[in-house]
């Protein structure tokens, strides 16, 4: 058991709710480095823009479909980050009414799998080939699960009653070639051209019983449960967009698969898909075909037709995701150098359903971010917020623009 400063408070600010009443300047997103206040107005869009984070070191949220919320006793939100400076990597936890921030877990040289379980207010993550439980309210650590030398797997979901988490490994010579070439460019068409067995698996939390639950020769990955329904896991067929069909579920009890979308247009490409709250609905960027027609396309889970809002070159984003009560969507944008190669896509939007179609606003500039670091939104709990991570500060950081607009 490592020592925690469970205690210490590493940034105190002001209440998000009250923001509003201060008079704030109308300022160039990453125009200096760093900032000079926490809080602006971006003269671009005249949304306010919030860092949460402190500046001492690099602050990273969670990825995109990855829920980093919980609620306290008093019915506060908090959500969980990733924090790396000198000493190493830790998880922290940001009340998003106090600005308070504090340790969660001790300093290790890298963490992995980072997972908050809702009801339990247990955070799970990796450590090598160790899986952790920390409980956010008492600071109690768990040891969970110690993958064998022979099976590396690695952890991504946990189910909705929190009794599962569930992974994916690939063969040995998938890993080799990571390990070969770690960029991303390198190694993508090559793990996928192998042909690698892949295994899917889910640990019992409470008995740290290892189940194999699926296998296929071909790349395995992006792997979710149902926010709903304890027995549905999300995974897809990894590997170049236009050459797989991509989405599928999988029962844990019967083991049944089941394909989500089938391309049916020469250079369809479909992913980065994520459920809705309601685990209803299977989102996911659709071109049809790539990088011409652009789409976020809803698959409900139970069968039907799938829900389509096509929108322009400029407003497409790497990843979207969904506000709370299902009524609006939010964009990361993307630089010229991204599948849709737009010419002005660099902004953090808000979109809202118009029949068939989105219509955009512009929330942030992300003029000066740098793409390789992706931005990854989320809606705050209340809904009133997207919050993502950028770099236009010089250091990874986590912000939250305000969806209302400023006051002039």
């Amino acid at each position: 058991m490592k020592n925690y400063l469970a205690t210490a408070l590493l940034g105190v600010a002001t209440l998000l709710p009250s923001l509003g009443a201060q008079a704030q300047a109308h300022l160039e997103t990453g125009g200096q480095q760093p900032m000079p206040a926490a809080e602006w107005i971006d003269q671009a869009t005249g949304h306010k823009v919030v860092r949460l984070t402190p500046l001492d070191g690099n602050n990273g949220s969670f990825y995109f479909h990855n829920n980093p919320f919980l609620k306290t006793a008093a019915g506060q939100d908090e959500m969980v980050f990733s924090h790396a400076d000198e000493q190493g990597q830790q998880l922290r936890l940001l009340n998003l009414q106090t600005r308070q921030v504090r340790p969660l877990t001790g300093y290790y040289k890298r963490i992995s799998g980072e997972i908050v379980g809702r009801k339990s207010h247990d955070v799970y993550y990796q450590v090598e080939n160790q899986v952790y439980a920390i409980n956010a309210d008492t600071r109690k650590e768990l040891k969970v699960y110690t993958f064998p030398a022979d099976f590396p797997g690695s952890i991504s979901s946990l189910n909705a009653d929190e009794t599962l988490l569930a992974g994916s490994l690939g063969g040995a010579e998938a890993r080799d070639i990571l390990k070969k070439y770690p960029a991303k460019s390198d190694f993508f068409n090559r793990i996928y051209d192998a042909k690698v067995q892949h295994i899917l698996f889910t640990i019992n939390v409470k008995s740290g019983k290892r189940e194999q639950l699926y296998q296929e020769n071909t790349w395995l990955g992006h792997v979710q449960f149902s926010p709903t329904d304890p027995d549905l896991l999300m995974y897809c067929h990894e590997g170049p967009w236009g050459k797989v069909d991509r989405i599928w579920t999988i029962s844990i009890k019967s083991h049944a698969t089941k394909l989500m979308h089938q391309r049916t247009v020469d250079g369809e490409i479909a992913g980065h898909e994520f459920f809705s709250p309601d685990g209803k609905t299977i989102w996911f960027d659709l071109q049809q075909p790539r990088s011409v027609t652009f789409y976020l396309a809803g698959a409900p889970v139970a069968g039907g037709p799938e829900k389509r809002y096509q929108h322009q070159r400029n407003e497409w984003s790497i990843h979207y995701n969904i506000s709370p009560d299902q009524t609006l969507f939010a964009g990361d944008g993307g630089d010229p150098g991204q599948v849709a190669k737009a010419p002005d896509g660099q902004w953090i939007n808000l979109f809202r359903p118009a029949g068939d179609q989105f219509t955009a606003e512009h929330l942030v500039s992300m003029a000066h971010h740098g793409y390789k670091l992706e931005p990854n939104v989320h809606f705050s709990p209340d809904g009133k917020w997207v919050i993502f991570r950028a770099n236009f500060e010089g250091k990874e950081q986590v912000y939250a623009v305000e969806i209302a607009k400023a006051a002039s």
